[in-house]
């Protein structure tokens, strides 16, 4: 059981189940042994549908190929592409042989393409041919002259990838599994570069301990077992696909669904219904849009049980609906990257209120707190702070950045950026980033809750509160709004008068503007820093207002 400080923010997991001491590959032989007839993974949109067995031997022969290859250990292989079963192939081939799998962004462009490539020292390179309006193999080839470690480009369904595969036969099975049984599970497996909002990303270095545990143990508070088959719409680039989905589903025999290369509502829920899914992912703008759809009730989803919704925290007009449609186990994460990523998660069985206003309680086997951001010390309960995790899954260090890493983890401690309240059960809520925070005229104002508020608006689908530049208070509020079909769109007027007496008045945005979307990550998160320097722009307030 989760055990909390009786005064102070601070909060342990419990420390059962125990930790995983081995490495990915040895946790899949596993699981190839134990239900090796079942389903493993099913890619809709490439008609491939394997069972572990198949999976097993799919991954040892990519694994021999990249050795064939010339690559050893430590080496780092890059890989450029939308979900995919090939992508999964790279994530456990790599592993087995301890390979360094470097994720690159799908809407990477090639100034940043090159600079991941060099940061990392990528000597070979997986890429999907395109997708959407990216041409990745025209990229690569832009900057492969700047980047002198990359030996080796194989592009996914032509002759090099070909090529690459026929490798394998030139190595023997002893030598894959002499590889494999020399590795240990604290060597760094994989680097995840955070879309940081100034200067260049960090390459945040995993190790297959951080994100093995992680999976495992995430599939853990989800119930998972063998029969579970998971729809993942989330990217494999970045922790959610590949580590809450993926390696949950590996480490506990359970099926992992793709149902497309990039997210789309209608084929996502097509895929859940038809491949009988029991747990569905997405960020809450994902489940909006997939609610949202007219053709919404034409799929059943009396198969799902659970889920997990991360990337922000869940409205509660949201969670009704996904509980109306009878999941009402969906599990709420919340992490980061440099922590493999989830440190707290809500459980199957908590209550309605804990699903919507916090992002549950520590995982197993870390500690949480809330510290105060200048003196550094622990807050006590209900008061707002910086959340720090601590434990197995944090980072071995931003790759090639020591500065950076000294900057972030003190002690052993992963410092988030977020802001924080802890309750007395060890129950946290997320109330925003600590750069987020708007301050008016000497008030703290935290968009989270503005956003809650304007959910309960009968007329609006979504809404995302911004500070803007002002000359007398400092800050303002803006706010961007999605509107329901059909609606008439919101003035500041009408906003106002909705907020009349429910919202203190330093809390109802100024600024209002209706839109159709929100510029988002590739994870399906919300750019706000793009959101405010459109704002501001467009009201023409600069920044000193």
């Amino acid at each position: 059981m989760v055990t909390t400080d009786p005064t102070l923010s601070h909060s342990t997991g419990p420390t059962e189940p125990p930790l995983l001491g081995e490495t990915i590959g040895a946790n899949l032989d596993a699981t190839v042994a134990r239900h090796g007839d079942r389903e493993a993974l099913v890619d809709r949109a490439q008609g491939i549908r394997w069972t572990y067995a198949v999976l097993g031997a799919e991954v040892d022969r990519l694994a021999k190929a990249f050795l064939a290859a010339g690559l050893r250990t430590g080496d780092r292989v890059g890989i450029w592409a939308p979900n995919c079963a090939e992508w999964t192939l790279v994530q456990y081939a790599t592993a087995k042989v301890g390979i360094i799998l470097v994720n690159i962004n799908p809407a990477y462009r090639s100034h940043e393409l090159g600079y991941v490539l060099q940061q990392a020292g990528i000597r070979g390179l997986v890429v999907a041919p395109s997708f959407k309006t990216s041409d990745y193999v025209a990229m690569v080839g832009e900057v492969r002259d700047e980047c002198p470690d990359l030996e080796q480009v194989w592009v996914l369904g032509q002759e090099s990838w070909a090529d690459l595969l026929a490798g394998a036969d030139d190595v023997a099975e002893d030598r894959l599994r002499e590889v494999a049984g020399g590795l240990s599970p604290d060597d760094p497996i994989n680097i995840q570069y955070t879309s940081g909002t100034t200067g260049f990303p960090k390459g945040a270095t995993l190790s297959h301990r951080n994100i093995l545990n992680n999976g495992y143990l995430v599939g853990e508070l989800c119930r998972y077992t063998e029969e579970d088959r998971i729809c993942i719409p989330v990217p494999f680039y970045h922790c959610f696909g590949m580590v809450m989905g993926n390696l949950a589903a590996t480490s506990h025999g359970a099926c992992m669904v793709i149902p497309a290369p990039g997210f789309d509502p209608g084929l996502t829920l097509a895929a859940t219904s038809e491949e009988r899914c029991t747990s569905l992912y997405g960020v809450p703008t994902m489940f909006i849009a997939e609610w949202a759809l007219p053709t919404f009730g034409d799929h059943d989803l009396s198969s799902v049980r659970t889920g997990i919704m991360a990337g922000s925290t869940c409205p509660a007009e949201l969670m009704k609906k996904v509980i109306a449609a009878g999941i009402d186990e969906m599990t709420i994460c919340y992490g980061m990257t440099e922590t493999s990523p989830v440190s707290t998660q809500t459980r199957t069985d908590d209550e309605f209120d804990r699903k919507v206003g916090t992002v549950g309680q520590v995982g197993p086997h870390l500690e949480v707190k809330v510290v105060d951001p200048v003196t550094l010390e622990t807050v006590p309960h209900g008061e707002p702070g910086e959340l720090w995790t601590k434990g197995y899954s944090v980072m071995l260090g931003y790759w090639g950045q020591d500065d950076k890493t000294a900057e972030a983890v003190v002690d052993g401690w992963m410092r988030t950026g977020d802001l924080a309240v802890m309750d007395a059960e060890g129950f946290v809520q997320i109330t925003g980033r600590i750069k987020d925070m708007v301050i008016r005229g000497g008030e703290n104002v935290y968009p989270r809750e503005i956003e809650e508020f304007l959910y309960t608006h009968p007329d609006i689908v979504d809404a995302q509160v911004i500070g803007v530049p002002d000359p007398k208070y400092g800050e303002e509020l803006a706010v961007w709004v999605r509107m329901r079909d059909g609606a008439e769109p919101l003035t500041p007027e009408a906003l106002r008068e909705f907020a009349s007496g429910r919202l203190a008045h330093y809390k109802v945005p100024r600024y209002v503007r209706i839109v159709d979307e929100f510029p988002m990550t590739v994870t399906g998160k919300v750019r706000k820093v793009e959101m405010r320097e459109i704002t501001v722009g467009e009201l023409g307030l600069g920044e000193g207002g």
